[in-house]
C-alpha cells in the first residue's frame, strides 16, 4: 500500500516545490549569475550529464563494477526529476538571454518526454524492473484456461473450439506501426467483447440442455455456468491486454527514437549556454 502511494506523493512534493519557487521568484533569493543560484545550475547540469551513465551501463555488461542496471535505472529516474528542478531554481523561474532560453526549453522538453516515457514503460512492465509482460505469454496463459472446460462435455468442447478459432483468427494479424496497432487493438477489443457475449449466451443454452439430460440441479447448472463465464471472460480480457501491450511496446520504441535526439540536443544547448556564460 505504501509503495503504491510513493509516485503520487512524489508528484505532490515536486508540484509543491515548483509552486513555492514560482511564487518566490520575485524576491530575488536566487540569481543565475552568482551565489547559490549559480551552483544550483552547476549541480543541475551535472545531474543531467549523469543520466548518460544509465544508457552506458545498460549497453555494457562489463561495467557492472559501477553498479547494477537496476540501480542506475532508479538513479536515472531520480536525477531526471532533480536535475530539471535545480535548473528551474537556477533560472529563478525566469527567461534570460536567447542561449539560456534554448537550453531551458530543451531541458523542459526532455523532462516532459521522460515523464511520457515513464508512463509508457509502466504500461509494458510488471513493476519498474519486473519481467517483460509479452503479449504471447498472456495469450498462452489464457489458452491454458481452456483445458479446465474439458470435463463439461459438449459445452466444454464447444467453448474450446470457439476459443481456438478466435486465437487462430488473430494469430497472424500484423501490427506494423503504432497507428495500425492502435486501430487493430481497438477492433480486437470489440471482437473480444462480442465473442465473450456470444459464447456465454450459447453456453447457457447448451448447459440448460445438458442439465435436463444429465439431471443436474439448478445449483449445479449455475455453478457450471459461472465457471464457463469466468474462463471466457478471462480469455477475452487477456486478448485485449495483449493488444494493449502490443500498442504500448511499439509506442515505447517510437518514443525511444525521439527521446535520444532530444536529449543530445539538450546537452548541446546546455554546453553552448555554459560556454557563453563563462566566455562573456
Amino acid at each position: 500500500m505504501v509503495a503504491r502511494n510513493v509516485p503520487a506523493f512524489a508528484v505532490v512534493l515536486v508540484s509543491l516545490i515548483i509552486l513555492v519557487g514560482w511564487l518566490a521568484r520575485g524576491e530575488e533569493y536566487l540569481t543565475p549569475e552568482g551565489g547559490l543560484g549559480y551552483w544550483l545550475g552547476i549541480a543541475g547540469s551535472a545531474a543531467m550529464l549523469t543520466l548518460l551513465i544509465y544508457s552506458f551501463r545498460k549497453r555494457n555488461k562489463a561495467a557492472r563494477v559501477i553498479g547494477s542496471v537496476r540501480f542506475w535505472f532508479r538513479t536515472h529516474m531520480l536525477l531526471g526529476v532533480i536535475g530539471p528542478l535545480l535548473i528551474l531554481f537556477h533560472a529563478n523561474f525566469r527567461l534570460g538571454p536567447p542561449n539560456s532560453n534554448v537550453a531551458l526549453f530543451a531541458m523542459l522538453t526532455v523532462a516532459a518526454s521522460g515523464v511520457v516515457g515513464k508512463y509508457i514503460y509502466g504500461k509494458i512492465h510488471m513493476g519498474l524492473h519486473g519481467r517483460r509482460a509479452r503479449a504471447r505469454e498472456l495469450l498462452a496463459e489464457a489458452a491454458d484456461l481452456k483445458r479446465y472446460l474439458g470435463e463439461d462435455a459438449e459445452v466444454g468442447a464447444f467453448i474450446v473450439n470457439e476459443l481456438n478459432a478466435f486465437s487462430s483468427s488473430i494469430a497472424n494479424e500484423a501490427r506494423a506501426t503504432v497507428l495500425t496497432s492502435l486501430w487493430g487493438g481497438a477492433v480486437l477489443a470489440v471482437r473480444a467483447r462480442r465473442m465473450r457475449t456470444r459464447l456465454i449466451s450459447q453456453s447457457q443454452r447448451l448447459l440448460r440442455i445438458e442439465a435436463r439430460t444429465s439431471g443436474w440441479s439448478r445449483r449445479e447448472r449455475r455453478d457450471r455456468q459461472r465457471r464457463v463465464s469466468e474462463i471466457v471472460g478471462l480469455y477475452a480480457e487477456a486478448v485485449v491486454k495483449a493488444a494493449e501491450l502490443n500498442f504500448y511496446e511499439r509506442l515505447f520504441a517510437l518514443w525511444h527514437v525521439l527521446h535520444l535526439p532530444l536529449f543530445f540536443l539538450m546537452l548541446a544547448a546546455g554546453l553552448v549556454h555554459v560556454w557563453a556564460v563563462h566566455q562573456y
